[in-house]
């Protein structure tokens, strides 16, 4: 056992901007943004693909072309979703740093599609936690602020709550983790988040060490089953 970091990644390490995605669907379907969020980005919809509602991103990216009435190739899809991302170079040392304090792994709220995708994505990403531990909310079978995904998460790398730091910028979110244990902090910016980071870690020196020692160094740890 040693030290977990958990990462949110949408306005945390990658500023996501929504309305410019959804002006680039516009383009691509000829449906206005209030439209959109009628036929997809609902309960039944997008949340429910980010509660793992569909099992790969074939099946969602079926489901949401039947919704929307376009014909968006996974190519073009992803092309629009990563548009709208650029990474946050700040607060991406800040992941470095919890890498050589224990294991660190992504933890977004986002359907199969993006979740398949995430090395493609986010490529700053990779380097920083390896493309195994680049997780989606529906791998898990729910989403955020649900205690059920993080609970996903601690079995996943057989960790204690009480050993695992989360960071997210929602509040709501921040306490879906506190409310399993889990040291939680909310994004305001990236020194606060080193800064966070640091004093968590500071409380394990022993089991940090220990850990990094047995894996021969600073690690991005294996996870022993991401089920």
């Amino acid at each position: 056992m040693g030290l977990l970091f958990v990462f949110d990644m949408d306005d945390v390490l990658y500023d996501y901007d929504w309305r410019h995605r959804m002006t680039g669907l516009t383009k691509l379907t000829g449906l206005h943004l209030s439209e959109l969020r009628r036929r997809w980005w609902n309960d039944e919809g997008e949340w429910a693909a980010e509660a793992g509602h569909w099992p790969d991103g074939a099946s969602y990216l079926a489901e949401w072309r039947a919704a929307i009435g376009a014909t968006l190739t996974a190519d073009e899809w992803l092309a629009n979703r990563g548009s709208a991302m650029t990474p946050r170079p700040e607060a991406l040392a800040a992941v470095a740093r919890a890498a050589e304090l224990g294991r660190v792994t992504l933890l977004t709220n986002n359907g199969p599609l993006v979740g398949e995708n995430l090395a493609t994505l986010a490529p700053d990403l990779v380097p920083l936690f390896g493309a195994e531990h680049l997780k989606a909310s529906s791998h898990y079978g729910a989403r955020k602020p649900d205690p059920h995904v993080f609970e996903g998460v601690l079995r996943a790398y057989d960790e204690p709550a009480e050993h695992t730091f989360f960071v997210d910028d929602m509040p709501v979110n921040v306490d879906g983790a506190a409310s399993v244990g889990i040291t939680a902090h909310l994004y305001r910016d990236p020194a606060a988040l080193l800064q966070a980071i640091e004093a968590f870690a500071a409380q394990f020196t022993g089991i940090s060490s220990a850990t990094q020692i047995a894996a021969g160094g600073p690690f991005r740890g294996r996870a022993r089953r991401n089920g």
